[in-house]
């Protein structure tokens, strides 16, 4: 009888254990989507920019650069040989300086240019005094270089948070995210590249891309990628014009761990 008795004593005790551990685990779920649910659905600050609601089969296709001179001009060449005038380039300003030349090109192409910040650094882990200095040194870089105030920003690493957004608005600028990311910063094959883009492109949709020296297959998918974008009767537009077709869709500011990347 006390056998029974230790027994039931223990599996009692594993019981309240695993009830305390289920309710415990249940408390943080619940105040994690409380969290959540403050930051994105309340807030009514700046948002980036994802995408663009509209039945027009347009698209943006953007290039980030923060380092490396191999990539830039072959891509540059192949949006020549295929007619594609508009297109979008975010730069990081140390690239900028250090290539003025390939700037150059990019500005006599027509192309749109946005910055890309100064430090390659995610800045929702600096103070906004800190966000705020590299935001405007990537400004000046950029105004002196291209002759031009950009007013597109695509923070590094694609990391903000509401403080990011806030200043950068208060700065003259719109945070770009994306919509379509072809993942090309993970050299995952050029095959891949162009079935991951022409599987998620859409109408209004921003696609991410690379013309770092880091990524090796850009250039070897972008070819294929806007040949069946065209036959697919997609007309490419800068992200620019793509804000001017309808109200942008500002999407709330959720965790950005998925769309870190490397340029």
């Amino acid at each position: 009888m006390n056998y029974f008795y230790v027994m039931n004593g223990k599996k009692l005790k594993q019981a309240i254990f695993v009830i305390a551990a289920l309710l415990f685990a249940a408390g943080i779920v619940y105040a994690e989507r409380e969290n959540i649910s403050a930051f994105a659905g309340k807030d009514t600050g700046p948002k980036a920019i994802y995408s663009v609601p509209t039945d027009k089969k347009v698209i943006a296709l953007t290039f980030d650069i923060s380092w490396g001179d191999k990539r830039a001009e072959p891509i540059l060449k192949i949006l020549e040989e295929k007619g594609v005038k508009n297109a979008t380039f975010f730069l990081s300003s140390p690239w900028t300086k250090s290539h003025l030349e390939i700037v150059k090109k990019i500005k006599d192409g027509g192309f749109e240019i946005g910055s890309h910040g100064h430090k390659h650094v995610n800045y929702s882990s600096l103070n906004d005094e800190e966000i705020r200095k590299q935001i405007q040194t990537a400004d000046s870089t950029l105004t002196d270089a291209v002759g031009q105030k950009p007013n597109l920003i695509r923070m590094p690493n694609g990391d903000f948070d509401k403080r990011v957004l806030k200043i950068a608005k208060d700065l003259g600028y719109s945070v770009i995210q994306w919509d379509t990311d072809s993942l090309d910063w993970m050299n995952i094959g050029t095959d891949k590249i162009i079935d991951r883009v022409m599987k998620k492109a859409h109408p209004g949709d921003i696609v991410l891309m690379h013309a770092s020296d880091s990524c090796k297959q850009t250039h070897e998918a972008l070819p294929v990628i806007i040949d069946q974008l065209k036959a697919k009767g997609y007309e490419f537009v800068t992200v620019g014009e793509l804000l001017k077709q309808s109200k942008a869709e500002n999407k709330d500011v959720q965790d950005q761990a998925a769309n870190l990347h490397i340029t």
